[in-house]
């Protein structure tokens, strides 16, 4: 009797190990992703390579200063009017590398611009709930320089995706119907998870509520915070897909672009999000700020730029390790923009 106990409790352990190791195989598959080359899409000269039609203006100054953004937004050509939305990132708590509020001040408020943001969907988040935000934001200096908007307060509002791959919808703060047009400040930096932190994020997860963050992390699978098991369960391809699909969303609800604009600032560039509370340390030169009406357009030039530095290694490798390239291939794929653009020299 004991040993046909004990024959049953070997095999149930035995099936158990092979659940756990079949289990493990199916994972190790679903979260594969191949890592995309770095290539370069600096159109040098657009009419003699044919591809004017196909590629976007990226400006650029090395002049980092509350005069070089202004030069960058006005190069732009935008004249953003009625009710201004800035979208920027308040930075988490502790972390020194987001904006400084004393070099876009000027910008935002000669347009008489209101910041806005979303709560935060990840564990050990200061940002999570609005109160704590918004006395982060007045920590790091925003709320001196204008009004800030925790869009998604009160909730959600859901815009259409059209030609996603896994999202429907986009579930972004209830606030943004309050707006009619949107200039979008990015610090330009690495991030964990996506690779890379730029204009394309700034407008998906950084626009997307708390349940709309969720369900961008798991390619639309899941909507309850925190994001942490829909991370875990979801392949790197279809979270920066879903990322450009969430990006494009809201594109299409400012007019199909016609009321959003973007300008990056590449300054203080951890390989680590402005979202990590301690990030690693800053181990490359500032670079300058770049802007363009196209998103695709202007992190291409970002990335070029930053594989372009002779001190950018650890950053390379981030984008890399994270296939973070991959949202500007579907976002060009979707429709969004081009990643092939005409650089030009403010400078000069």
């Amino acid at each position: 009797m004991e040993k046909k106990k004990g024959r049953k409790a070997l095999i149930v352990i035995m099936c158990a190990v092979l659940f756990c190791v079949i289990l493990a195989a199916v994972y190790k598959v679903h979260m594969h992703y191949d890592i995309e080359p770095h290539e370069s899409f600096n159109i040098k000269d657009p009419a003699a390579e044919g591809k004017t039609a196909a590629s976007s203006v990226v400006y650029m100054t090395a002049d980092i200063s509350p005069e070089g953004l202004r030069k960058a937004y006005d190069a732009l050509g935008a004249g953003l009017t009625g009710n201004v939305a800035v979208k920027l990132s308040t930075g988490e708590a502790g972390n020194p590398n987001h904006l400084s509020p004393d070099l876009i001040r000027d910008l935002v408020q000669s347009l008489n611009g209101t910041i806005i943001e979303c709560n935060t969907a990840y564990s050990g988040s200061k940002r999570a709930e609005t109160a704590m935000h918004l006395q982060v934001a007045k920590d790091h200096g925003f709320t001196e320089i204008a009004d800030v908007d925790i869009m998604d307060a009160d909730g959600y509002m859901e815009i259409p995706v059209e030609g996603g791959e896994h999202l429907t919808e986009n579930r972004v703060g209830k606030d943004l119907a309050d707006y009619d047009s949107v200039l979008v400040l990015t610090h330009f930096k690495g991030h964990p998870m996506a690779g890379f932190g730029g204009a394309l994020k700034n407008i998906s997860i950084g626009i997307a509520s708390r349940e709309g963050k969720v369900r961008i992390h798991s390619g639309g699978l899941f909507s309850k915070p925190p994001i942490d098991l829909g991370a875990m369960l979801t392949n790197q391809d279809t979270f920066t897909e879903s990322m450009a699909e969430a990006a494009k969303s809201v594109s299409d609800y400012e007019g199909h672009g016609e009321r959003i604009v973007y300008i990056s600032v590449m300054n203080r560039m951890s390989v680590d999000c402005d979202c990590v509370s301690s990030p690693a340390e800053v181990d490359m030169h500032d670079i300058g700020i770049l802007a363009s009406r196209d998103p695709v357009a202007l992190d291409q030039a970002c990335i070029d730029l930053v594989f372009s530095a002779e001190d950018g290694t650890s950053l390379q490798n981030r984008i890399l390790e994270k296939n973070g390239l991959h949202i500007l291939a579907h976002a060009e794929k979707i429709g969004l923009g081009n990643r092939a653009y005409e650089l030009r020299d403010l400078d000069r």
